[in-house]
């Protein structure tokens, strides 16, 4: 017999103070991704984050994450990301860029805000030249890139490995 019984929905794991990691997106093509993308940032402890256009969050597939945070839905992300900015949080694209560093080698500020591009376009311009840092995920393979919730559980996972309490 196994010395492994199976537990589902085991308590939460407690934080010492609350994360100071705000996620944050642009409208993205697919209200799945958001979702998926809001359930993580929920089971990381993440207690902000902010969405653009026209948002609709699934609640079969973000079990509900959407009501453990702050859930803003603005009109575009520079003004809101410039405010964060000035208020002390550095802001971090997770995107492919010419001066991208490589997730496992880059270290988290414990404070800052986790900008996720779009599916398709990425992070637009007039977003990613106010950015701090861009970190992105090596891929081994074909596509060139990983799906946006896909990307974003990856980088949420990696933040919460450097801080795990």
């Amino acid at each position: 017999m196994s010395e492994f019984v199976h537990q589902r929905h085991k308590q939460v794991t407690s934080l010492r103070e609350p994360r100071e990691l705000i996620i944050a997106c642009p409208e993205m093509q697919s209200h799945i991704n958001v979702s998926r993308m809001v359930r993580a940032a929920a089971c990381c402890g993440v207690t902000r984050f902010i969405a653009c256009g026209n948002v609709k969050i699934d609640s079969k597939i973000s079990r509900g994450g959407e009501q453990q945070m702050s859930f803003e839905v603005r009109r575009s992300l520079r003004p809101v990301l410039q405010k964060l900015q000035r208020a002390g949080y550095p802001l971090i694209g997770l995107e492919q860029t010419t001066n991208s560093q490589n997730i496992h080698q880059f270290r988290f500020p414990a404070k800052c805000v986790l900008i996720i591009g779009h599916e398709r376009k990425g992070i637009i311009d007039d977003v990613l030249e106010i950015l701090d840092q861009t970190i992105e995920i090596p891929v081994w393979g074909e596509p060139f890139s990983y799906n946006a919730a896909t990307a974003a559980s990856m980088a949420l996972y990696e933040y919460c490995r450097q801080f795990p309490n």
